[in-house]
């Protein structure tokens, strides 16, 4: 029995990533300094993991950015509108690809970015043309794989999957399916594998969580013949195919008769499968099995006793030679260190793991299965204490939270009246024109604003004091809004850390880490908070702050919230209840901070769920049970306020064409969505439904410093005027401007605001 990960975490324990692409990319350092400070990333990983007793190290899942970029560049699939980038300088290229360019006469876009299967974690899209051309360009994995080497590590390089490559891909013109393009992937991959065995390579992980999705028989074949191909090619090659976040379900038997090396099995979110396993004729027990037992997604210590009798049970049926102890998916989503968090509550953290507890705890259970060696034993007498007391703790119980929720009835989920009626409403009340403009909620949060915050922690500066700043930031930014002729206004959020965490803060049942940092996208890291227990709400968490933007100014000025969906899913939710409970939880505290809003004069409250459509199930049949509870709690969080009080949500960076009915369903009465990137194409699924509601359709990309010009706004909205009622299209960008910089925010607002005006003129001239 051996122990082995399919990734780690590459930011760096202190953010060190982040910080060095940021640098660079504002021009402070240059391309030998960030290669620098990647290489030594690696190394430390590299040498964790050996360290702490891995016996198969992945390489080849360290990024800039993100894998799946890496992979397109891996692959030569780089989009024709950055064919004038220097190939030689392969930084400029990538990140023009990631996050668009606009300088040295170039000026090009971003590719588009969506969320990788049912996580946090975003992704930039591949692009596909029907005579699409492949070539081994990066030699990215090669290159660390020797890197490794160097220090005496032979890791197992991880490659994407040709098939699900494909699949999280987007053809940009019609006439073909992205599978046609298989058969011109294939001796990419045969290129890159020639490569890597020609070093003495063994092992090569394919991931393809594809194989959690619901396939068509032509993506199973898809699947069938490039790994029997690689089998023909390179017998000796031993091939770890890598399937997480869910079951095989249905794709189990193509899955079992594939020639293979190892199959990943994800025994957290799906430990039924073993059993699916051990019974199925078609398993060849000399095919390996890797156990992910260690919850790679969740930050909760693991059970020893439980996984010790999946272990055994295993045992009985398969040579302990053919079994590698290992995590459910990449440790990319755990922070790195829960021994650098020194504030954390002693009761908490002893129920805690984080990514380098996690190898610990994968390296435990290897040593547990096959020894009694006493200090073995008393981890595994440790480990079950804390379980134990982590059940039995009053830290997480709150009954009157759980007799409020066993209380609710349906009409705690229903506006009173419906969106036509309340529409009309509405519009007498706000008196807003055509195309009314606003942004998402944040605005950008300088240097200085970030200090205030950390003094303010520190103690270094007083309440009163930090008051007094916040409040002048907001009242600048509420008159830069008036100047530049938005309609509707927002407060700016310079108080808040992140729309979870700030949350989380004020609620009761959340614990806070240091530096419990993880990618979202990027050099984006956002840190979860830790919701451990019943959730209720004190008192009112940003009524203070908006009543105050609202005496500044007679234009409508939005409450800020984020919904119960978004603050579960970013959260490390507890695992001891259902999570609908949990949510359900939220959503009462998010509804009372709504009824608050409105009794002090909020006239418009956006209650942001981006995370609705990435909490969905890769699987269909599971659909609908966490559509029902994930709507119903988004609307409990929503119906407490009257007709007139107009309710908004957002969504970013997802694909909503499978469940625009239960969008609908939300019954929020304006939703922005992103559409930039995909130049109005997510918009589709909206129009073709007939969308009830009004809508903002995102009309310039805020996830790249370029600014839009008045041309691109206006074209954007012309295509979303041609396509829906006027009466129901707002005007904003497609997210919150917390991440720009002040004079890219400034000029890019000035000009959406003109491109409504010209489109508010051009329709009175056709009227």
């Amino acid at each position: 029995m051996k122990t082995t990960i399919l990734g780690y975490p590459r930011i760096g324990s202190q953010r060190e990533l982040k910080k060095a692409c940021e640098a660079f990319w504002s021009g402070k350092t240059d391309k030998d300094e960030l290669l620098k400070i990647a290489s030594e990333l690696k190394k430390q990983n590299w040498k964790q993991q050996q360290h702490l007793g891995i016996d198969l190290i992945p390489s080849n899942d360290f990024s800039f950015y993100d894998q799946v970029l890496d992979a397109s560049l891996t692959f030569g699939c780089i989009p024709k509108r950055y064919q004038d980038f220097d190939k030689n300088n392969f930084l400029e290229l990538y990140f023009a690809m990631a996050r668009g360019h606009q300088k040295d006469n170039k000026d090009v876009t971003a590719m588009e970015m969506t969320k990788w299967f049912d996580t946090n974690y975003h992704y930039i899209v591949p692009e596909f043309e029907k005579n699409q051309h492949f070539e081994f360009f990066s030699k990215k994995v090669v290159e660390e794989y020797k890197e490794a080497l160097a220090l005496g590590i032979k890791t197992k390089p991880v490659l994407m999957g040709p098939v699900t490559f494909l699949l999280l891909g987007k053809e940009k013109e019609t006439g073909f399916h992205k599978l046609d393009l298989l058969d011109k992937l294939l001796p990419v991959y045969y290129e890159i594998i020639t490569e890597l065995t020609n070093l003495d390579v063994e092992y090569i992980q394919f991931d393809e969580p594809c194989l959690a999705l619901n396939l068509s028989q032509k993506e199973r074949e898809a699947i069938t013949t490039t790994y029997k191909t690689f089998h023909t090619k390179f017998p000796k090659l031993k091939i770890y195919l890598a399937n997480y976040f869910d079951c095989y379900g249905e794709n189990l038997d193509m899955a079992l008769q594939l020639p293979v090396d190892t199959l990943h099995l994800d025994l957290v979110r799906c430990p039924s499968q073993l059993d699916d396993i051990l019974q199925s004729k078609h398993y060849n027990p000399k095919t390996k099995l890797a156990l992910g037992l260690i919850d790679g997604r969740n930050i909760w210590k693991n059970d020893f006793e439980a996984s010790l009798k999946i272990i055994k049970k295993v045992t009985n049926t398969i040579n302990p030679e053919n079994l590698w102890i290992s995590a459910s998916c990449s440790l990319l989503h755990t922070p790195y260190d829960l021994d650098l968090e020194i504030n954390l509550p002693n009761e908490i953290k002893q129920w805690l793991a984080f990514a380098k507890q996690k190898l610990e705890e994968i390296t435990t259970l290897k040593a547990l299965s096959s020894s009694d060696n006493e200090s073995y034993l008393s981890l595994f007498e440790e480990n079950k204490l804390a379980n134990l007391t982590r059940k039995n703790s009053k830290l997480i119980h709150n009954q009157l939270v759980k007799e409020r929720i066993s209380n609710l009835k349906d009409a705690d989920s229903r506006r009173e009246n419906n969106f036509s009626i309340r529409q009309a409403t509405q519009k007498a009340a706000l008196n807003l024109p055509l195309y009314p403009t606003t942004t998402i909620g944040s605005f950008p949060q300088t240097k200085e604003v970030r200090s205030w915050r950390l003094n303010h922690k520190k103690g270094i500066l007083s309440q009163e004091e930090y008051n007094a700043l916040i409040a002048k930031e907001i009242e600048d930014s509420i008159r830069f809004q008036e100047d530049i002729g938005l309609d509707v206004l927002v407060h700016g959020e310079f108080e808040r850390n992140d729309m979870v965490e700030y949350f989380g803060e004020k609620l009761n049942g959340f614990a806070f880490s240091a530096y419990g940092w993880v990618q979202s996208y990027g050099s984006r890291c956002v840190k979860p908070p830790i919701l451990f227990g019943d959730v209720s709400r004190e008192k009112p968490m940003t009524v203070a702050w908006s009543t105050y933007a609202q005496s500044l100014t007679n234009i409508p000025v939005k409450g800020m919230l984020t919904g119960p969906v978004t603050i579960l899913q970013w959260s490390f939710v507890r695992n001891d209840q259902p999570r609908a409970t949990t949510c359900n939880q939220i959503a009462l505290a998010i509804r009372d901070e709504v009824v608050d809003l409105e009794k002090n004069g909020l006239k418009i409250i956006q209650i942001d769920e981006p995370a609705i459509r990435e909490g969905l199930p890769l699987r269909k049949e599971d659909w609908n049970h966490y559509l029902n509870w994930a709507v119903k709690a988004f609307r409990i969080s929503a119906s407490g306020v009257k007709d007139e009080t107009q309710i908004h949500t957002h969504m970013c960076y997802s694909e909503f064409n499978d469940i625009i009915s239960n969008i609908a369903d939300m019954d929020a009465d304006v939703i922005t969505i992103e559409t930039s990137r995909s130049e109005m194409e997510l918009l589709d699924a909206f129009v073709n439904f007939q969308y009830p509601n009004e809508i903002g359709p995102g009309v310039y990309d805020i996830h790249s410093p370029r600014i839009p010009t008045l041309e691109e706004i206006e074209a954007l909205l012309m295509k979303a005027s041609n396509v829906l009622p006027n009466q129901h299209i707002w005007v904003n960008p497609d997210c919150g401007l917390k991440t720009r910089d002040w004079p890219e925010t400034k000029e890019a607002l000035k000009n959406l605001v003109k491109a409504a005006s010209n489109l508010r003129k051009k329709e009175l001239n056709l009227a």
